[in-house]
């Protein structure tokens, strides 16, 4: 069985929005910048966006910080477990924590407290997607690449069950039975 995947934003709509979010985030002079991409959704889009900084005029260092709350599901739980942890210093930094969608908030609220925590100056959030209708933490992006519908979405570095990250576009995934239509945002 072929699976449909529908464009929500194309590659061009992507690179447009990556190249002005790193414009407002040199807009706001952060100072000894880290970087701190929330793996593995994110790597496609973290790449980009420190390209795009470093065009727009800044220097960031990179960190990782892979958390679970997915597993192989499409469903997150309460439950997040740290895989891997940021290994730099982040005391007295300001850290751009990047994800791929900020959906029910847990994670990058988890993620953000543990920076502060840890001495961090500022923590602002650089998600590519907001789900706001499904936000259960009280917490909003410093920077949003693009409102999201409520639909499960691949590409980007984004995935279902580990497949479909290597899509160059987001997409989502038509359910069986899904009206056809042209649901095309962001071209």
């Amino acid at each position: 069985m072929t699976t449909d995947i529908r464009t929500l934003f194309d590659e061009d709509a992507i690179a447009t929005r990556v190249a002005a979010l790193s414009e407002e985030i040199a807009a706001a002079k952060p100072r000894d910048l880290l970087v701190v991409a929330v793996l593995k959704g994110s790597f496609i889009f973290a790449a980009d966006l420190v390209r795009a900084m470093h065009r727009a005029g800044l220097e960031p260092e990179m960190e990782f910080l892979h958390l679970s709350s997915y597993g192989a599901g499409t469903v997150g739980s309460d439950t997040i477990r740290i895989l891997r942890d940021v290994e730099s210093n982040v005391n007295e930094r300001d850290i751009i924590l990047v994800d791929d969608i900020l959906e029910s908030g847990r994670t990058l609220t988890f993620a953000r407290e543990r920076l502060k925590e840890r001495g961090a100056r500022s923590v602002r959030i650089a998600a590519l997607l907001d789900k706001p209708d499904r936000r259960k933490a009280a917490i909003s992006a410093d920077y949003v690449g693009f409102t999201c519908p409520d639909k499960f979405v691949v590409g980007y570095g984004m995935d279902m069950g580990h497949a479909w990250r290597q899509l160059p576009y987001i997409g989502y995934v038509v359910a069986p039975g899904e009206a056809a239509s042209d649901d095309k945002t962001g071209e």
